[in-house]
């Protein structure tokens, strides 16, 4: 059966991942594929680290949008991938990449899914995470000092200067493209079991509709 794409968008810090590890908890499925945006940031290795490190990054002409619908392409029509692993410290990709091959359900998470037009309506289903500026802002801050290696007056600067500005831009305005919005993201357990239990029935369709194509 054709994979069901599912993609999932918000703010920085919206809880995205999280709303979508719990989708999948509810829909007790044995395996799903999970695609990040933020591995698709472009190579910038050919300038300097100091270059890199002022370019913005919130711009939908930041990800490499080209490769991540090839390999969703793949992965819909059964081929495995090899997904990069983006460094952010040094702001290019990692030696290293990902061998993923597919499932039944891909679940693709980042804040601009939904700002591309190509990539948007590649998704059975679009969700939209909405969650509160502040709450947002903590999680990045917390998430960018702890695992990615940034100096507190570096997260607070990109956020003033390109973070907040970009949302209002690109983010905000792609959230009237999704079919469903989640508020206050991973924390809103009845509204993802609400989507999971719509999510089962597309599925239960989708594998009926295949059974009645075939000889």
């Amino acid at each position: 059966m054709k994979p069901f794409l599912i993609g999932i968008a918000g703010g920085t810090g919206s809880g995205k991942t999280t709303v979508a590890r719990r989708i999948y908890d509810s829909l007790h499925l044995d395996s799903a594929v999970f695609i990040d945006h933020d591995s698709y940031y472009r190579d910038l290795s050919h300038l300097s680290l100091e270059e890199r490190a002022g370019v913005n990054f919130d711009h939908p002409n930041s990800l490499n949008n080209d490769l991540l619908i090839a390999h969703l392409t793949d992965l819909v029509e059964g081929r495995a991938i090899d997904k990069p692993v983006y460094d952010f410290a040094r702001h290019t990709p990692a030696p290293e990449t990902i061998r993923t091959h597919p499932r039944g359900v891909i679940l693709v998470d980042g804040i601009l899914l939904f700002a591309e037009p190509r990539l948007r309506e590649m998704f059975d289903l679009r969700i939209f995470v909405d969650t509160d500026a502040d709450v947002r802002f903590i999680r990045r801050l917390r998430r960018d000092l702890e695992e990615r290696g940034r100096s507190l007056d570096s997260v607070i600067e990109q956020y003033l200067t390109t973070v907040r500005p970009m949302h209002f831009e690109f983010v905000e305005p792609s959230k009237r493209y999704a079919d469903v919005i989640i508020p206050r993201g991973g924390q809103n357990r009845a509204g993802i079991d609400v989507v999971a239990a719509r999510i089962r029935e597309r599925l239960a369709e989708k594998a009926r509709d295949q059974a009645a194509s075939e000889p």
